[in-house]
């Protein structure tokens, strides 16, 4: 049987938002394709795509608009080369592709904090340190973690899940937490890349549509960098922070996943010993 075109009203799907958004990034001579006549994107075309990858742009239009869901892992991985993309997002890719089956939906039930993980996380004395959850929730801190991120907030907040701060949300919304970034700009396209990379995991979770369409509604800086469809998981790094109380302070963080895989992580921060940080830091715990 012939297969049929693919109508060329259909709407794109999640996961051809993805590719096209890389599609548009990468450049014709970047990718070793010559280019003929008027161009009216500056990345790549679909068929040029198609072609690197060795299917069909029919295929390629079809897996765009989620009438194919069964693509095999090499057509997959041939669109990862194709696209030169990193690791974080040929696993994004992986994980549009073949989405999770579709349950019956069920009112949201609020994450809670695995006691291990809270026992852990108080325990490490003057390391600020946070908990989050799969969309960013603070699910708790100890109180050096606190007294670092949002000591105008309430310690016992992370513990009522109808008013639980959510990191997203504070570094969008709240003048303080924006304040308190040197890099904000950075700290932004990182967060919200990071939690591109977390949503393909859980992409049939309500809470996620409600947080980005709050968080989009409301800020339209955040609503350009999801647009952007940057990914990018978050492991660890240094930030530059601007505190109200000890002044500027450069930290190393690291992200530690949980082995259950249900996006819970703790966030650490630590300052190199001897360094004016390491010392403003200590201070901060003091008071």
């Amino acid at each position: 049987m012939a297969v049929q075109p693919a109508h060329q009203d259909r709407p794109v799907t999640e996961l051809g938002e993805f590719l096209r958004s890389r599609r548009d990034r990468l450049t014709p001579e970047d990718a070793g394709v010559r280019s003929y006549g008027r161009r009216r994107v500056p990345g790549l075309r679909r068929e040029e795509l198609a072609r690197l990858a060795g299917v069909s742009v029919t295929y390629l239009t079809r897996l765009e608009q989620g009438q194919s869901q069964n693509a095999s892992d090499a057509v997959i991985d041939a669109l990862a080369r194709a696209l030169r993309l990193d690791a974080d997002e040929r696993a994004h890719l992986f994980a549009l592709a073949h989405p999770a089956p579709v349950k019956r939906p069920r009112p949201p039930k609020p994450e809670s904090a695995k006691p291990g993980a809270e026992q852990l996380l108080h325990a490490m004395g003057d390391v600020p340190a946070v908990l989050l959850g799969r969309f960013n929730d603070v699910l708790a801190w100890n109180r050096a973690g606190h007294l670092l991120l949002a000591g105008h907030l309430d310690f016992t907040a992370p513990a009522r899940p109808a008013d639980r701060p959510n990191q997203l949300r504070m570094l969008f919304l709240d003048p303080h937490t924006r304040d308190l970034y040197l890099d904000w700009a950075a700290e932004a396209a990182l967060a919200v890349a990071s939690l591109r990379y977390v949503a393909a995991q859980f992409a049939g979770d309500r809470r996620l549509a409600e947080l980005v369409g709050e968080l989009s509604l409301n800020s339209p800086e955040f609503a350009s960098l999801w647009a952007g469809h940057a990914v990018k998981l978050c492991t660890s790094g240094s930030k530059r922070f601007r505190h109200p109380e000890i002044g500027a302070l450069t930290l190393d963080y690291e992200v530690l996943h949980l082995p259950e895989g249900n996006g819970q992580r703790i966030l650490t921060h630590a300052a190199k010993p001897g360094s004016t940080s390491y010392a403003a830091l200590r201070l901060l715990t003091s008071l």
